[in-house]
């Protein structure tokens, strides 16, 4: 396998280390999509820029092969009052790098852009490359990937940078919300009269607690619904003429949010709302080539129940990245400075000699 550049590794390092040291919430990436920009320019690449999202292709670009898009995020949540680190502190403890953003999803934005420089420049690859660092992520935001996407052309195959111990999530569960209105009358709760909403609403629930969609996947299991909040009444001796509540769903792979959405309408009286339907499962062929070369490196596949940027590609991805998935949101999160170092050597192993079908 060809070996990565210990330089263009040990500068990924120093850009984590940059991006850590500067706040870059949902919104508010400006100054991180700087140095992303001034990175891959530094490096002779020439990004492109819309809003707080950054993106460059190869060098030798050429429209009749397929694409593959490298895409991570940079945006972070907000640190919680747990932390013991400063979370801006990027502190290096001989392997560790302790800060925000440091393992979801810094270090599999990095090694994507150090991966995408070590292709840039190569002539005759048999894909294009587009490597695009975006913002929004952790809010799914309308100003993220969804508003580079059409940018970019047709994109033949998407890896997703997040942390996976650089493992393949071949399948991942989307997400609706549903919002939902039970309707009743009012009346005094001293006699018989009015219509409760609020037992409407307690039926409905009972319904979305017990049912079980018939179609399992093998890699995400069931469908799973989940009521997480319910508000009603106005006071103690008024019967609720309005209840509304809140269903978390997460999808597999077998059902599209709108079939989703439609069952839920004919099962319950309330009124149902998706907040919105873009959010959707996905999965890639276990035969597919890339997943084959993955399982040859010694990779292993799984479904992952964690949402990315993946639910709003309309083409086949996967999810793949340095760090652990359970350290993502938590105080004190860090990354390994070797899990990045094998993590751009593992994508580049993974992309070395692929083929994909050329476009017609």
């Amino acid at each position: 396998m060809p070996a990565v550049s210990a330089t263009l590794a040990e500068e990924a390092i120093q850009l984590l280390i940059a991006l850590i040291q500067t706040p870059s919430f949902s919104r508010e990436e400006t100054q991180t999509a700087d140095l992303i920009f001034e990175f891959l320019t530094r490096h002779g690449a020439q990004p492109q820029r819309k809003g707080h999202n950054v993106w460059a292709r190869n060098r030798h670009f050429d429209t009749t092969k397929p694409t593959i898009l490298l895409n991570s995020h940079h945006d972070t949540v907000k640190p919680g009052a747990t932390w013991t680190y400063d979370p801006f502190g990027a502190v290096v403890e001989e392997d560790r790098l302790t800060g925000l953003g440091s393992n979801d999803a810094g270090a599999s934005a990095v090694s994507l852009l150090a991966t995408f420089l070590h292709f840039y420049a190569q002539e005759n690859l048999p894909y294009n490359l587009i490597c695009a660092i975006t913002a929004e992520e952790e809010i799914s935001g309308a100003g993220g990937i969804r508003s580079v996407l059409p940018e970019l052309g047709e994109i033949a195959l998407g890896i997703v940078g997040e942390p996976t111990q650089m493992d393949l999530a071949i399948a991942e569960k989307g997400l609706v919300v549903l919002d939902c209105v039970a309707h009743g009358r009012t009346g005094h709760a001293a006699r018989e009269e009015g219509e409760n909403a609020l037992y409407k609403a307690v039926a409905d629930i009972q319904w979305l607690k017990d049912f079980r969609f018939p179609k399992v996947s093998e890699l995400l299991g069931p469908v799973k619904m989940t009521v997480t909040q319910i508000q009603a009444g106005s006071q103690h001796n008024v019967v609720p003429d309005r209840c509304t509540f809140v269903v978390d769903v997460r999808t597999n792979e077998l059902y599209s949010n709108p079939e989703v959405v439609e069952l839920v309408r004919q099962y319950i009286s309330s009124e149902v709302t998706p907040r919105s339907m873009h959010l959707n499962s996905s999965r890639i062929a276990p035969e597919h080539p890339l997943v084959q070369r993955g399982l040859d490196l010694g990779r292993r596949t799984f479904g992952s129940v964690t949402l990315s940027d993946q639910s709003m590609m309309p083409f086949t991805t996967v999810k793949i990245g340095p760090g652990d998935s359970a350290r993502s949101h938590t105080p004190d999160e860090y990354i390994l400075l070797s899990e990045i170092r094998q993590g751009i050597q593992g994508y580049v192993d993974l992309l070395t000699g692929l083929e994909l079908e050329n476009k017609d």
